[in-house]
């Protein structure tokens, strides 16, 4: 998967996750063996911030603002949809599979969660959501548990840990600028 051709996120559809703590994320919740890590910003302000943020969460619109390409058997809210994440240059990009495991498009808290299938360089999984507090701030917030899972991941080691901070970052900035309009 991954350099020099496309994979199809059809043809993952049957292809098991890579670990076994399946929906954990979304409690926030680490398993043993793995690294954890949280990140929450206030976005905006009020329904229609939230409103906005809601929809850019479940567009992919994080991913898409971290620079990566999206390709999706359905949509981010429906379990069992297969996505592959593409970083680089069409053709010479690196393919990362993952299937949605839980979602909501319904409340004052709205997401999606996504884990890792054979191909991605880490084993794990990650959850998207949107918050609007009884204060009214409309908080952002992703909740990550992994392991390393490739010899190009565990090569990478400490920059790997760094671009993925930095995909955090723009993931916040892109669901930031939505709910602001």
């Amino acid at each position: 998967m991954g350099l020099l051709r496309a994979t199809d996120p059809a043809g993952l559809l049957d292809a098991p996750l890579t670990y076994d703590a399946v929906g954990t994320a979304r409690s926030g919740s680490v398993p043993d063996g793995f690294r954890g890590a949280r990140r929450s910003a206030v976005v905006g302000a009020g329904r229609a911030d939230f409103e906005r943020a809601s929809a850019a969460v479940l567009d992919w619109r994080a991913q898409r603002g971290a620079g990566l390409r999206v390709r999706a058997t359905g949509p981010s809210s429906e379990p069992g949809t297969v996505v592959v994440l593409t970083a680089g240059l069409p053709r010479l990009g690196y393919d990362i599979p993952c299937r949605v495991v839980w979602g909501r498009t319904d409340g004052d808290e709205r997401g999606f969660a996504y884990g890792t299938l054979p191909g991605h360089p880490e084993s794990g999984e990650e959850c998207f959501l949107v918050r609007l507090t009884p204060g009214g701030d409309v908080v952002y917030e992703i909740r990550v548990f992994f392991r390393l899972a490739s010899p190009m991941a565990r090569l990478a080691g400490p920059l790997g840990l760094v671009l993925q901070r930095l995909a955090t970052d723009r993931y916040v900035s892109a669901i930031r600028r939505a709910a602001r309009g």
